[in-house]
């Protein structure tokens, strides 16, 4: 059986040095490639210590102008502040929110308000970011779950709104004695029209999936992508944009095939000051992408 590392490497994911193209977006025009944004859950720590306002402004200064938002809940907000406060920081710090992640299960009782909060921030996608246990034991949870997305991307459209699903690594889990797998029936259950994706591109590669071969059997339905790197000592760990294992560079130099219109920068752990991280990150995308 191929090992994991074997199969990275020769789907080209791994390199011991990644090198970008400066003319890397030259025919992928259909999106805005000065957008580069940061996944407000990267910073989910500080928070709750430092304040979102404060947050905003880190994110901002580290020199990102679009941010995916998280956190909201219907009878707080995100973080305590109100959809249109949380809208006025956004502006007062030169942000914009294209996106959102909201709960699956918000989403039981209509989503009205999970709606309306992503419309009073200017979102263009709502986002799920993830399943709960019992919604994923077998391809029939795949099937229900793939159902109730497609209500609540009719939800979205009648509203103007997008909607996609983030995927983690047990999306690509093999059920006993079945072929597909619950992201196979997820693909294949939701209607295109309704239903998008928000690759993580770290998670694609960590299930041993090649983010290439899904553009290509499914052109168009990745119109987001977090931007996450893999340490190369612990596969296991993110690390700042340039400095690990994964080759970005066939996977953007593939952006119009995937249909994207905006992508992320997330970590969910630092190994240094995390203000310095997000800058590394940055300043990376910026020199290598967007000259």
């Amino acid at each position: 059986m191929i090992s994991r590392r074997k199969f990275l490497t020769q789907a080209g994911l791994l390199t011991t040095a990644t090198v970008f193209s400066k003319d890397l977006f030259a025919e992928n025009t259909h999106f805005n490639k000065t957008k580069i944004g940061l996944q407000l859950y990267s910073l989910r720590d500080e928070i709750p210590v430092a304040g979102l306002n404060a947050v905003l402004k880190k994110i901002a200064a580290a020199g990102y102008n679009t941010v995916e938002m998280y956190g909201f809940n219907g009878k707080n907000g995100f973080f305590n502040k109100s959809s249109k406060e949380t809208a006025a920081l956004l502006k007062a710090n030169n942000l914009i929110a294209p996106s959102g992640h909201y709960g699956i299960e918000s989403f039981n009782d209509g989503g009205q308000q999970q709606i309306d909060a992503a419309l009073t921030l200017g979102h263009k996608y709502i986002v799920i970011p993830s399943l709960p246990d019992e919604m994923r034991k077998n391809l029939d949870g795949y099937k229900a779950v793939s159902e109730k997305l497609n209500k609540i991307g009719t939800a979205c459209k009648k509203n103007k709104l997008k909607l996609a699903y983030h995927n983690h690594a047990f999306e690509f889990e093999q059920f006993a004695g079945q072929s597909q797998t619950g992201f196979d029936v997820m693909l294949k259950e939701t209607d295109a029209a309704l239903v998008n994706f928000e690759m993580d591109v770290f998670w694609i590669v960590t299930g041993g999936r090649n983010p290439l071969d899904l553009f290509k059997q499914h052109p168009g339905r990745f119109k987001l992508w977090h931007v996450k790197d893999m340490d190369k000592v612990n596969k296991d760990l993110n690390t700042e944009i340039g400095a690990g294992s994964i080759d970005f560079k066939p996977i953007f130099a593939q952006a119009k095939l995937s249909g994207l219109d905006y992508y992320f920068v997330e970590q969910e752990n630092f190994s240094m000051d995390s203000n310095e991280s997000i800058k590394k990150s940055n300043s990376y995308i910026r020199k290598n992408f967007l000259k």
